[in-house]
């Protein structure tokens, strides 16, 4: 088998164990696409894991995530684990966690909902599994189906 190398980065963030399938999904969270990349950006997708058989990952340089944009990749990838890294080293090291209630992350599915009639109601899910996650919308009672595709 050929082994392929990923240079590392001096200082940085590393979402690793993304569901296989899901690191286009965590880089248009990131807001990254061909026009906007100022630094290194390293993505790998479906590649070999112990824990899962497979996995994505997305190393981004000179970049630390905000609490809302880990919590959006929970939504998408709730076993995902996120590295900073500061000069070269790994400087923390933690598990994304979905919260309970989403609150102003995604849009809710049903265009009848009460947070899509230009109400000033902000949309808001009760997670009701986290892996795969499930969402219930607490004004109209839809299941979420399509959570990367409601992504605000």
């Amino acid at each position: 088998m050929r082994e392929f190398k990923v240079t590392p980065i001096r200082n940085g963030t590393v979402i690793d164990h993304i569901n296989s399938g899901q690191a286009l999904n965590v880089l248009r969270i990131l807001g990254i696409n061909e026009h906007n990349v100022d630094s290194t950006v390293s993505l790998l997708m479906h590649v070999p894991s112990k824990k899962t058989g497979w996995k994505d990952v997305v190393k981004v340089e000179d970049r630390e995530l905000d609490k809302q944009t880990v919590d959006k990749i929970a939504l998408i990838s709730p076993k995902a684990t996120i590295d900073i890294i500061r000069d070269f080293n790994v400087a923390e090291k933690y598990q994304v966690r979905l919260s309970p209630r989403i609150r102003n992350l995604v849009h809710c599915g049903n265009p009848n909902c009460i947070t899509n009639k230009c109400e000033p109601v902000a949309p808001e899910f009760d997670v009701e599994n986290h892996d795969p996650p499930m969402l219930r919308c607490i004004y109209c009672d839809r299941t979420l189906e399509d959570i990367s595709g409601n992504l605000i």
